[in-house]
């Protein structure tokens, strides 16, 4: 089979130009996509340590973030602080990392007693969310 335009001539090259307009619109979708995954996260202020580093969590997590005024998170979901020991308890007697992640203003209370709720529901791991230093 050949390819023939109008003429009878035999068309000898594929014009490029629309795949290129394509590749570019996926380039320019994933890009923007990619910033919403890494900024996606609850806005907070966390706090700074000049030993923070980059942690590869390869077993499962779950995330409870603080905000400044005191309202929970669990995995990016509004919750209730009297239902979070509820919450803790299904994750009892399997292997999860639980992220704090707390605004640096909070008052430390507030942090000891999620790992406090943490610990009542047999969740050992745990990792606090920190900003590296400049």
């Amino acid at each position: 089979m050949r390819l023939i335009d109008e003429d009878d001539k035999e068309i000898s090259e594929i014009n490029m130009t629309p795949f290129v307009d394509i590749i570019l619109v996926v380039l320019i979708i994933f890009m923007a996509t990619a910033t919403f995954i890494v900024e996606g996260k609850i806005p907070l202020n966390l706090p700074k340590a000049e030993t923070g580093e980059p942690k590869e969590i390869k077993t499962k997590r779950v995330e409870i973030t603080i905000l400044k005024d005191g309202e929970i998170f669990f995995n990016e979901k509004k919750i209730n602080p009297d239902k979070l020991q509820e919450k803790l308890n299904e994750f009892k007697g399997k292997d999860i990392v639980v992220v704090l992640r707390a605004d640096k203003n909070i008052e430390f209370q507030k942090v000891v007693s999620i790992i406090d709720s943490c610990r009542k529901a047999g969740l050992e791991k745990y990792l606090i969310e920190t900003r590296r230093m400049d």
